[in-house]
């Protein structure tokens, strides 16, 4: 029969000891680290190192910067854990102009503000002052006294709220190029037609049209243009069927007659 071996109580006291030893050391090591984790989390609410450190805006043209940071309520003063993206979205976009905004947080304590704007498709003139009349027929506060129209046409003539919208809607189809092109945009009514236009162009040229398929017949135009001789000027009707008619066209057929 084999001998069983015995280990004296005596002889394992010391491993206990030491077993004991160092599960107090690891018991010790945790509730520092956590202690010290719990010291550098309020230690970075405490200090500046938990603002916002910076804060970059773009696609933004007519809003400026200023506004869409005061708008936002966000600053180097905010805590950047606070910066909540769907309530900064929601508070840009009640501004007139911003069509969409997207958010983004970076590395280090970085907040993006991406923003879209409403094009500005004409200015309505009224008594002399123009009111900035966005794509969403939608019009905004009038330009200073120091500020005038730029990159749309000025818009005249108008008394229906509705078919001022309508216009908004078709100058939105245009191109920006042929947007550009349009110095002034005048409702001209007709016995025929009550939503006939009169478009004093860039160039020097009138076109006559309607507010329906207003886009449409418009982009035609630089087509029909280089059409033309550089020294020609005169109206173009765009209907059902094209019609040019040099400005001095009528006068050359009086004097024949």
């Amino acid at each position: 029969m084999d001998k069983v071996k015995v280990v004296k109580i005596e002889d394992r006291i010391p491993k206990l000891k030491e077993h004991r030893k160092q599960k107090a050391n690891r018991r010790l090591i945790y509730y520092l680290s956590f202690f010290f984790l719990l010291l550098l989390v309020v230690v970075y609410f405490q200090s500046d190192l938990s603002h916002v450190k910076k804060i970059t805006v773009s696609g933004n043209y007519f809003v400026t910067d200023n506004e869409i940071l005061e708008q936002s309520k966000i600053s180097t003063k905010t805590k950047y854990l606070n910066v909540s993206e769907d309530e900064i979205m929601e508070r840009l976009e009640d501004i007139s102009e911003v069509s969409s905004v997207s958010i983004q947080k970076k590395f280090f304590n970085q907040v993006v503000i991406k923003v879209s704007e409403f094009q500005r498709v004409g200015y309505f003139r009224k008594e002399n002052v123009y009111y900035p009349m966005l794509q969403n027929g939608k019009m905004l506060e009038p330009l200073k006294k120091n500020e005038r129209p730029v990159n749309a046409p000025v818009i005249v003539s108008w008394k229906d709220p509705e078919q001022l919208e309508m216009m908004a809607q078709e100058l939105q189809k245009l191109p920006e190029g042929i947007i550009h092109r349009i110095s002034e945009i005048t409702h001209t009514p007709s016995s025929n037609s009550s939503n006939q236009l009169t478009l004093f162009m860039t160039d020097g040229n009138k076109v006559v049209t309607t507010i329906s398929k207003f886009s449409e017949r418009l982009t035609a135009y630089p087509s029909l243009v280089s059409e033309l001789k550089p020294e020609e000027k005169g109206t173009f009707y765009l209907g059902i069927s094209t019609r040019f008619e040099r400005y001095n066209q009528v006068e050359e057929s009086n004097e024949k007659n």
